[in-house]
């Protein structure tokens, strides 16, 4: 059974700031540290290789000493909007009507809702009342990709049908400001809020790239690299500064045997879609798909504009691809890392 991406939409939330703008916030909220402490913060904020961040929050709401409850309300009440407003664009520019979805993915990883997105979405959407939902809640940045995997697998099971996968995500709302150390800052500096739409369909006339093959890889030994803690606070950022090295490691086990079991290679792929997780995970990755004769420019791109917007951002890229006129035959890969540790890839054919 054929499943084809039909189409992507993104969304960006009110409110935003050029890096520019957000410096004399970072140099406010570091007074009282020490000068090398603020003087390294700026410099990690300048040379983020983002220019923009959008947020659900105003940066006075971000740099103030809230509770876990207020902000956590905030992403929740923020995540319902901005997930209706993604989900309709894509039904608008799909040209299909709410009550035609069969599944409904929604997947974030900045905040806590019970119930989930997706019951809220289905309840504005007035969506069908026996329609399959799942949230992906716990699994970061590789989520994106994660949901794309499961609606194939729904949709492959299942002719003749649709699946809508929505990520939101708000990492401005896990910004601890009481929080100093080397992953808060770093976090604060790549990151920004954004929510991205895909639907897909297991219908006989779909239109749009197939997803050929799915693979995740999982890291042993390694769930201290990246994720939350879950304090008093709220949210706290972990990030392992071996995280690029540790990529760059694992690279060839991640790539060819997922691409050698699907009888491609690496001169096969024309189009490399790929999650901006941060500068020096771009500057590790593009080394090694340099050797390849292959470029991320795209990656490079969303993540200047917007910043890493967690699960979202690697379908901020594909909608790139999705807007242009790709010949047909040609292939395209997605790849995202994520809490685990795990690669998560899916292959695509025009």
């Amino acid at each position: 059974m054929s499943v084809k991406i039909h189409t992507v939409s993104t969304q960006v939330p009110n409110y935003f700031k050029e890096t520019k703008d957000i410096l004399p916030f970072v140099e406010a909220w570091m007074t009282g540290q020490e000068s090398r402490l603020k003087r390294k913060a700026l410099k990690i904020f300048e040379n983020a290789a983002v220019d923009k961040r959008y947020s659900i929050m105003n940066p006075e709401e971000v740099f103030t000493q809230t509770s876990f409850e207020e902000r956590n309300r905030i992403y929740s009440r923020e995540a319902i909007e901005i997930g209706e407003k993604v989900l309709l664009k894509a039904l608008t520019k799909a040209g299909w009507k709410a009550d035609t979805l069969d599944y409904i993915i929604t997947v974030s990883c900045t905040g806590i809702m019970i119930p989930s997105l997706d019951a809220y979405l289905i309840n504005r959407l007035q969506l069908r009342q026996d329609i399959v939902r799942l949230p992906v809640t716990e699994m970061g940045c590789a989520a994106g990709i994660s949901g794309l995997i499961y609606a194939k697998q729904f949709l492959q099971a299942n002719p003749d049908k649709r699946a809508a996968v929505i990520a939101v995500e708000s990492p401005t709302a896990t910004f601890l400001l009481n929080d100093y150390s080397m992953a808060n800052i770093v976090s604060a500096a790549i990151f920004g809020d954004g929510a991205a739409c895909v639907l897909l369909s297991s219908e006989e006339n779909s239109t749009g790239p197939e997803i050929i093959a799915t693979n995740m890889y999982h890291f042993f030994d390694a769930e201290q690299m990246m994720g939350f803690e879950l304090t008093n606070d709220g949210l706290k950022m972990v990030l392992d500064q071996q995280v690029p090295e540790t990529i760059a490691a694992h690279f060839p086990k991640i790539i060819h045997p997922f691409l050698d079991k699907n009888k491609l290679s690496i001169e096969d792929i024309n189009h490399l879609i790929f999650h901006p997780g941060g500068r020096k995970i771009l500057e590790t990755v593009e080394a090694l798909f340099g050797e390849m004769g292959k470029n991320i420019d795209d990656t490079k791109e969303v993540l200047r504009l917007y910043g890493n917007m967690s699960s979202a951002t690697v379908l901020y890229v594909l909608e790139r691809f999705m807007e242009r006129q790709i010949s047909q035959n040609e292939h395209g890969l997605l790849l995202s890392f994520g809490p685990g540790f795990s690669a998560q890839q899916a292959l695509l054919k025009w």
